[in-house]
C-alpha cells in the first residue's frame, strides 16, 4: 500500500481533519488523523492490517500487542493477518500495563502495533511493559507516523505512511497565540 493510497483512504472516510487540535502527546497541530473514523469500516481496517502484516511476513510473531484504545482495532487486524494472538496494554496508575488477564511467556515474540505515532510515547511504554513481562519485542508498526521518522520507540518500526506534520508545544503554538480554541479528539483525556 502506497502512502498516497493511505492518505486517500483517510480523506475518503473523513478521518483527515483540519483545524486546531490537541494531540494525545499534548502537542498542538493543524491536522489530526482520526483513525477511528477510517477503522470503523471493516474493509479499510482489514486492508491496513494486511498491509502492515506484510511488512513482517518473514518475522516470527506469536502475539500482536497494541496500546489501548487507539491501537486495538488495527492490532487485531494485524494479528488476524499474521495468524497471531491479539492483546493490548492499558494505562493503570499513569503507566502502560497488561491487564484483563493478558500475559506473555518469557521470550514470546511480540509485535507492537499502533494506529498513529506522534512522539512514540504510547508505543514505547507498551514495548517497555512487554519487556518487563519477559516478551521479546520484535518490532513496532503503525498506520501513520506523524514524526517524520524521528520517534524512537525502543525497537525498529515501520509505518504505512510517514508524514512530517508540524506539532507544537502549547506555549509555542501559533494558533494558541492567535486565540484559536483547540479541541482534543483523541482517546487519552488526561496527560
Amino acid at each position: 500500500m502506497e502512502v498516497g493510497e493511505v492518505i486517500e483512504r483517510f480523506r475518503r472516510t473523513g478521518a483527515l481533519l483540519e483545524g486546531h487540535f490537541v494531540l494525545t502527546s499534548g502537542l498542538h497541530s493543524t491536522h489530526y488523523l482520526q483513525c477511528a473514523l477510517v477503522l470503523q469500516h471493516p474493509p479499510e481496517a482489514e486492508s491496513f492490517g494486511r498491509a502492515l502484516a506484510a511488512r513482517f511476513g518473514g518475522t516470527r510473531v506469536e502475539t500482536v500487542a497494541a496500546p489501548a484504545i487507539g491501537g486495538i482495532v488495527i492490532g487485531w487486524e494485524v494479528a488476524r493477518a499474521l495468524g497471531a494472538r491479539s492483546i493490548w496494554t492499558e494505562r493503570e496508575g499513569g503507566r502502560m500495563t497488561l491487564r484483563r488477564g493478558f500475559t506473555v511467556r518469557p521470550g514470546e515474540s511480540v509485535l507492537v502495533v499502533e494506529d498513529v505515532v506522534t512522539t512514540g510515547g504510547s508505543t514505547r511504554e507498551t514495548v517497555e511493559a512487554l519487556r518487563e513481562a519477559g516478551a521479546l519485542v520484535v518490532g513496532a508498526a503503525s498506520i501513520i507516523d506523524r514524526s517524520g521518522g524521528r520517534a524512537d520507540v525502543g525497537v525498529a518500526r515501520v509505518a504505512l505512511a510517514t508524514l512530517d506534520v508540524p506539532a507544537h508545544a502549547p506555549d509555542s503554538c501559533p494558533l494558541c497565540a492567535e486565540g484559536v480554541p483547540a479541541i482534543k479528539p483523541g482517546s487519552r483525556k488526561s496527560q
